[in-house]
This record gives C-alpha cells, structure tokens and sequence, in this order.
C-alpha cells in the first residue's frame, strides 16, 4: 500500500542527465545512475559526449541539445554532468553555463583531485580516462564499440550471430545513432537497413529472438526526416521521401519484423536515449547485465 502511494505522488520524470566527458564518461555515467536511483530511478535517460576536445564542440552539443529540449517540451533546462581533467575545458564550460541560464552543470571531478593533492601534496596527472586503464568494464566497452562500428549499415553479416543485439529498421530510422549509444554501455550491436531494392541478410534467421529489435516510426516523421535529409538534391530522390513510397517501406519493413519475431520499438519523438533505454528494458529481461555490464 505505501509503495503505491509513492508512486501515485511521484510522478514527475527525472531529466534527461547529459555527460561530457574527455574520457568515455563511463565515472559520470555511475554516478548519475547512483543520483537517479535515490529517485526510485534505476535506468535514468542519460547521453553522453564522450573524448571532449574542443569547446567549440562542447558549446555545438549543448547548444543543440537545449533547443531540443525546449522544442520538446517547452522546458529548455539541461542538466550536465562532467568529467574533464583538462583545465581549459573545464573553466569554459563553467564560464559558459554561468551566461546560460538553462544550463545547469555539475562538477564531478574536481573537489576531489584537489582534495587529495592537498592533503598529500601530490600533483595529478591531469590524463583523461586514468580509472580505466586497467578497468575490464572500460575495455569491454571499447569492444563493443569496435563491434557496432564494424557492423553498421549491414556490414559483416556473418557475425549477427555474435552480436548483444541486432537492430533493423528503414533508412532515417536511428538505427547507427541508437546502436553507438547502446555499444557506450557495452553492448555489441549490429544495425541491418532494410530497404525494399535488396534481400534481408539470411543470417537474421540464426539470431536468438529475444536479440532482434525492429525500429519503426510514422510516415508523416519519417517523410519530414527524409526531406530534411534531402535538402536541396530532393529531386534526385524524390521517391524516397515521398508519402506512398515511405508508407510502402514502413509496411515491408513491418512485415518482416512479424516473420522474424522482433520485438518492435517506435523511435518517432524519442531521443536517442529514450530509445536504447526501451530496448535495454525488454532485453535485459531475458539477459540480465553481468557484473561487467553493471
């Protein structure tokens, strides 16, 4: 009975918790999972932009993420954390969220390097990604992520059997975005375009069911997404962002989820993290993370 009560009264989401890191991000990510569970939170939306070198990029990256978010939602707050040993970085960004007011930034790092080159009167190395150098969940990641890279976009198909999870989806679907934010978590993904001009790989029918997610979306987004895409070269393609052709593609593409048994997630008005994190849901179901995972 209490619980229930909790949960009636709660109601309002956590946000979406940004990461920018000039690692992986992979300690900011822990930390903003440990934040979010005090809120009965255990899988939070996080992103993440990992190997921060530049500020300009940095700036690109909020920028553009505030203007999502206020476009989603009228609320163009953004909550950051960040972990950034380059100094330089650090200080613009901080310099930057004091003229932002959306902006709201959280220092994970610095109060306590400092604090232990205080007290034992040592200097920090000042090197991104020092905690993993010798960390297995760091390199089961790095793997993952080589993984996805390789098997985008259909690439080896021979492999889709090695593979955490397969995605399948139409073109303009998220299938590369939601795949690299899955292999960030260390997840190994491949990604297959469906496409009405060429066969599906045979190897999908070796793939563990529980394995295979199908990404779909509307046809009004989708047109509007193509389009956009096209820009100016509409005319070269117009079939591909036209309403009877995209419709046809979604139909063909849906029909063959049902024959392969995928469980179908739709990406239309989700970020990428909202997605990955659907997906992580009904597959960690069936295939619990490891300790190396968690």
């Amino acid at each position: 009975m209490g619980e229930d009560v909790v949960l009636h009264v709660n109601v309002t989401p956590i946000p979406t918790i940004h990461i920018i890191s000039d690692s992986v991000g992979v300690t900011a990510q822990a930390v903003a999972r440990a934040a979010a569970a005090q809120f009965g939170v255990s899988d939070p939306c996080i992103e993440v932009m990992p190997k921060a070198k530049r500020f300009a990029d940095i700036k690109a990256f909020i920028d553009a993420h505030i203007a999502y978010h206020y476009q989603k939602t009228g609320d163009g707050r953004m909550l950051v954390f960040f972990t950034l040993v380059n100094r330089k970085l650090r200080d613009q960004l901080i310099e930057y969220a004091e003229e932002v007011d959306e902006l709201i930034v959280v220092d994970l790092m610095t109060e306590a390097v400092e604090a232990i080159s205080q007290l034992s009167g040592r200097c920090p190395a000042g090197l991104p990604g020092s905690l993993h150098a010798v960390d297995s969940r760091y390199f089961r990641r790095v793997e993952a992520l080589e993984f996805t890279i390789a098997h985008d976009d259909g690439r080896n198909p021979q492999d889709l059997i090695h593979a955490d999870i397969v995605l399948l989806g139409v073109s303009r679907s998220s299938k590369t975005p939601v795949s690299i934010y899955l292999s960030q978590q260390g997840y190994k993904v491949a990604n297959i375009p469906l496409d009405p001009s060429t066969e599906a790989p045979r190897q999908l029918l070796d793939v563990d069911r529980t394995r295979l997610f199908g990404l779909m979306t509307t046809p009004d987004v989708l047109v509007g997404i193509r389009r956009r895409r096209l820009g100016n070269a509409g005319g070269v393609a117009a079939s591909y962002a036209d309403p009877e052709y995209v419709y046809e593609d979604l139909e063909r593409a849906r029909a063959l989820m049902r024959k392969l048994g995928c469980i179908v997630v739709h990406t239309e008005n989700k970020a990428v993290e909202e997605t990955a994190q659907e997906i992580l849901r009904y597959y960690e179901r069936v295939h619990p993370p490891s300790g190396e995972m968690q």
